[in-house]
């Protein structure tokens, strides 16, 4: 099942549910996912690939839309924002370890050959397409950094 699919559905159990954050929430990701679908050129469907990025950006919003009422003292729209990111992180893949990471970026620097930190940009451009989703792009930066410094 796509992701669309389980939002379509997740939709359907929030309504019987009557679970309004919920459903606020898959409304909110069903309505990013029309508008991604109307673009010139985008096809009936939207590949999960392409689902993850759209899902993570409202995410980061979310986070960081949080990080600013707690800063003010907003608990109620603090606690709100993030019930809101819990049910968007539902649909992500899960982040990998740190002992993951490492391994995965250390066959990317044997594969690509970089022995310095003026390899880094080689490696870079191979972690992030290969790690979207399931690292942070200053995570990858950093790791790499660390393993060719």
């Amino acid at each position: 099942m796509t992701i669309e699919e389980r939002v379509s559905k997740g939709i359907m159990e929030a309504m019987k549910a009557k679970n309004t954050v919920r459903l606020e929430v898959l409304r909110n990701i069903k309505k990013v996912f029309i508008e991604a679908k109307a673009v010139p050129g985008a096809g009936d469907s939207i590949p999960d690939s392409e689902s993850v990025k759209i899902i993570q950006k409202l995410a980061k919003q979310g986070r960081d839309a949080a990080v600013i009422y707690k800063q003010q003292g907003r608990e109620d729209l603090f606690s709100h924002e993030m019930a809101q990111v819990e049910v968007l992180d539902e649909f992500l893949p899960q982040p990998l370890t740190e002992e993951e990471l490492i391994a995965a970026l250390k066959g990317i620097i044997e594969k690509t050959g970089a022995t310095s930190a003026k390899d880094m940009g080689k490696v870079m451009g191979i972690a992030t397409k290969e790690l979207a989703g399931v690292a942070e792009g200053k995570v990858i930066s950093a790791k790499v950094k660390e393993l060719l410094g």
